[in-house]
């Protein structure tokens, strides 16, 4: 089967619109190929971070994406951090690429230009990305159309590595993420949901209290029209709230609209509502189940234990090829 992995930067807690528009499809992802998902701890300290926040993001981003769906027995999880031959793999690397490249990549670029004393990591954290991905054996890396370049970057360092010291890695390709549902923000319908929001009140996180979350539903931007309708132009309220409703529910957009043919807005945000609620508190009951457990140090601890012997083991070829041996 087919390998294909994913990696996750511990940076809080996430969106409605995360788990619709992309946890959905990694679960679609657990079903047809040998899942690996790793939290990607060592790439979110390129940007300086709070040692206690990111301590319990850590630990709590593995037990929101469990409670959200994604099976442990269908995944390997693990913490990049855990396994100490990432890094290892990541310098042998290095030095087989270039400034140039690493210049090259757009997100080094938009970063390095919002941080005037940006660190050196922020510049050769494509490498450890590229460690990532072809220590792993990956034969696909889910990305979005943005950061594509990244895997580019990842094909091209494993092809002159294979043709610098022979055959040692897996070609990865791109995993284009299909078109997924975009979620927006209830105050802002124009704009994607998104945490870092300056109005909190269009934005639904996961770990929300779910009395805070109807709120939010029930003073949601919409129109003075009062027809339920799908249009995304001239409607984009009611039309993100259907949105949300046929994501949750599995109703096509047309059998929402006869549903509510001739119903107020109050009645409509109400039904929305109950069916983001009636998701949310699933979800959150797994979570707190999940987040201190035995549980999820045993998925990570044997995580860890299988990446670290399939990164030692690349490292060790690595090394013998270079000449790195006594």
């Amino acid at each position: 089967m087919k390998r294909v992995l994913t990696g996750l930067q511990p940076t809080g807690v996430i969106t409605l619109g995360n788990y619709i528009g992309a946890i959905q499809q990694m679960k679609e992802y657990q079903e047809q190929y040998d899942s690996y998902m790793f939290v990607a701890d060592l790439h979110s300290i390129t940007i300086a971070q709070d040692p206690e926040e990111l301590r319990k993001n850590i630990r709590s981003l593995v037990a929101i994406y469990i409670a959200c769906g994604i099976d442990p027995k269908k995944n390997t999880m693990y913490v990049q951090s855990d396994i100490e031959y990432v890094p290892c793999v990541s310098w042998l690397l290095e030095c087989n690429s270039y400034y140039g490249e690493l210049s090259r990549m757009t997100q080094f670029k938009d970063k390095s230009a919002k941080h005037a004393n940006f660190t050196s990591g922020l510049l050769t954290y494509p490498i450890l990305m590229t460690a990532d991905i072809i220590g792993a054996d990956a034969n696909f890396v889910p990305v979005g159309v943005d950061q594509k370049q990244h895997v580019e970057l990842a094909r091209d360092i494993a092809i002159r590595f294979n043709n610098k010291y022979g055959e040692t890695f897996v070609i990865p390709e791109p995993l284009i993420k299909k078109a997924g549902t975009k979620i927006m923000d209830l105050q802002n319908p124009t704009v994607k949901m998104s945490k870092s929001a300056e109005n909190k009140k269009g934005v639904i996180l996961i770990l929300d209290d779910v009395n805070v979350t109807r709120k939010k539903i029930m003073s949601a931007t919409t129109d003075s029209e009062m027809s339920i309708k799908f249009d995304p132009e001239n409607k984009p309220g009611i039309s993100n709230l259907i949105n949300i409703y046929s994501s949750l529910t599995g109703l096509n957009i047309s059998d929402i609209e006869k549903e509510f043919e001739g119903c107020n807005y109050g009645t409509f945000k109400s039904k929305v509502a109950d069916v983001v609620v009636k998701e949310l508190e699933g979800i959150q009951e797994r979570y707190n189940e999940v987040k201190d457990s035995q549980y999820l140090t045993e998925i990570l601890d044997s995580g860890a234990a299988k990446m670290r012997e399939a990164f030692k083991k690349k490292y060790e070829i690595m090394k013998d090829k270079i000449g790195l041996v006594r």
